[in-house]
C-alpha cells in the first residue's frame, strides 16, 4: 500500500476526513432516531437506495448531492447555507483592510 505524504501528515492532527465524515454520519443517524425513522424509511424520503444509505452510516461515505438531499429529508438544509461561508483571514492587516472596506462611502452630491 502506497503511503501518501498528506496522509502522514493528517494522522498527526485531530480531524481526518475519515473521522470529519463519520462524524457527520452519526450525527445525521442519530437525527434519524430522533424522529424514530429506519434506515428505510430516511432512505426513501432522500431519494437514497437503502444500501447506499447503509454504507453512508456504517462508513460516511456519500456523495454531496446525497448528503443535501437527506439534509433536506431532515430539514437540515440551513447546515449547508453556512458551509464555507466564513471569511478567512491569513494576517491582521487583512482584517483591517476588510473592516475598511466596509466603512460606508459617501454618495455623490446631486447636481
Amino acid at each position: 500500500m502506497k503511503v501518501d505524504v498528506n496522509d502522514n501528515i493528517l494522522s498527526l492532527i485531530d480531524k481526518t476526513p475519515n473521522l470529519i465524515m463519520s462524524g457527520i454520519a452519526q450525527r445525521v443517524k442519530q437525527r434519524r432516531l430522533e424522529k424514530g425513522w429506519t434506515q428505510k424509511m430516511l432512505a426513501a424520503k432522500a431519494g437514497l437506495s437503502l444500501p447506499s444509505y447503509r454504507r453512508f452510516e456504517s462508513s460516511g461515505e456519500i456523495s454531496v448531492r446525497s448528503l443535501v438531499m437527506l439534509a433536506f429529508a431532515l430539514d437540515m438544509i440551513d447546515e449547508f447555507e453556512t458551509l464555507f461561508s466564513s471569511k478567512t483571514y491569513q494576517s491582521i492587516d487583512d482584517i483591517v483592510k476588510s473592516e475598511q472596506t466596509k466603512q460606508r462611502k459617501r454618495g455623490h452630491k446631486n447636481e
